[in-house]
């Protein structure tokens, strides 16, 4: 059963004014606002800091690989008024289970790690000393209280400011840094990124990067949210999602060049623990805006990583929510089931807590390396999907679409295997 959305009709010589188009972002700086958490404060600032600008290429290769799998939940969506996850339900109830049991699982893993981060931020500048798992109740209790209460536009707006405060403080760091010139010293030999054992590394980081490919399901859901609230064309979808998605590709390399500009060179190796790391991490903003900047970059970074938490929490559970709904043949889109997947994210996410409270990055690395590993099967299922759907022509996949499509596809699986390979069988 289906609750779709009307689509407003496409015609592909309409043009919407600048205007419009603005009021038209939503979803894809959600999707922006999700992903640049681990991926982008934790990865590419460590990529940078290691082996300085080496991992540059290859950040934007993969956002460029990865692209076209991402923009399948706004084609499927604006095509035919339902979400991806109803269409992997066209395609057989085998493909739906295979999302669901792997969303129920990324989603925990995933908001622990959030969660972990966020609060260690957060006991950077409160004046009492609190332990991580109290930190994480107070932001994850925080989390669920503004998505009961607002639902979409609140998680909207949060969004906005969140990615325009985070762009405007990055960009002042690495133009700072830049005219202060690279911290390591002239005869510093930094490590290869193409070695052997540089291959852990580069999976982790390629698994967050942008996001795991899961979150095309939380767009299409948001996607269909905004479609009840306002007008939405095919065009202005396409230009919120490529607004979203090449900001957070442009993003991954800034950060790429601030822990180059900062940290390569320099002998600081990046702290394991959440408290360490965060402190790391707003020292580094410090050391190149200024002392004055600390508490204020604190501040920035954690409604930074707060955003990407409330948004995994927010879209997994609505995700899983409508996975369950239509596994039992009942109507999708009851609140009722969304509000009970963010209880049970949440608190599943703070037993794994209670665990790592000590261990930021080896969460984190787990969080990755599952993105990295269930993101062929998602690129997948998204490619068949609206290669097998009947869209109108503006958002059916085009020649070179395709062609991207196939590389990325055999770029992922070969990549998987090269790493089980070397995780494994080596």
């Amino acid at each position: 059963m289906s609750d779709s959305v009307p689509v407003q009709p496409v015609a592909e010589n309409s043009r919407k004014s600048y205007t419009q188009l603005i009021k038209s972002l939503g979803p894809g700086i959600m999707m922006a606002t999700a992903a640049v958490g681990g991926s982008h404060l934790v990865a590419s600032t460590k990529a940078g800091a290691i082996y300085g600008w080496q991992l540059a290429g290859l950040i934007l290769l993969v956002n460029l690989l990865k692209y076209p799998f991402f923009r399948a939940g706004v084609q499927y969506t604006m095509g035919t008024g339902n979400s991806l996850i109803q269409g992997y339900d066209t395609m057989g109830r085998g493909y739906l289970w295979v999302f669901t049991g792997l969303s129920v699982i990324s989603g925990i893993v995933n908001t622990a790690a959030l969660l972990l981060f966020s609060s260690s931020l957060l006991g950077y500048f409160l004046p009492v000393t609190l332990s991580l798992p109290v930190l994480s109740g107070i932001v994850v209790t925080s989390c669920l209280i503004i998505l009961a209460a607002g639902h979409y536009k609140a998680l909207d707006g949060l969004s906005k400011i969140i990615m325009s405060v985070l762009v405007i403080a990055t960009l002042s760091a690495v133009v700072i840094a830049a005219g202060k010139g690279s911290a390591a010293p002239a005869d510093f030999q930094a490590p290869s990124a193409w070695s052997i054992a540089s291959i852990g590394f580069i999976v982790v980081m390629m698994g967050w990067m942008p996001a795991p490919i899961e979150i095309s399901c939380l767009t299409s859901l948001w996607l269909k949210s905004q479609c009840k609230e306002q007008q939405v064309t095919a065009q202005s979808a396409l230009f919120d999602f490529n607004v979203g998605y090449i900001g957070t590709a442009i993003l991954a390399v800034v950060f790429l060049s601030l822990g180059a500009l900062v940290l390569h060179g320099t002998g600081t190796e990046l702290k394991t623990s959440g408290i360490g790391f965060s402190h790391q991490l707003v020292s580094m903003y410090a050391s190149t805006i200024g002392e004055w900047s600390r508490y204020l970059i604190a501040l920035v970074a954690f409604f930074c990583i707060y955003g990407s938490t409330i948004t995994v929490i927010d879209g997994y559970a609505r995700s899983v929510a409508e996975a369950q709904l239509l596994l039992q043949g009942k109507p999708v889109g009851q609140r009722k089931y969304h509000n009970a997947w963010m209880v049970i994210m949440a608190v599943a996410a703070m037993g794994i807590i209670l665990f790592f409270s000590s261990a930021l990055m080896p969460l984190l690395d787990f969080a990755m390396i599952l993105a990295f590993m269930t993101t062929p099967i998602f690129a997948l299922l998204n490619y068949r999907l609206v290669s097998k759907t009947d869209l109108p022509k503006i958002l059916q996949w085009s020649r070179s679409m395709k062609v991207l499509s196939w590389i990325g596809l055999t770029y992922l699986f070969g990549f998987l295997a090269v790493f089980i390979w070397w995780k494994w069988l080596m």
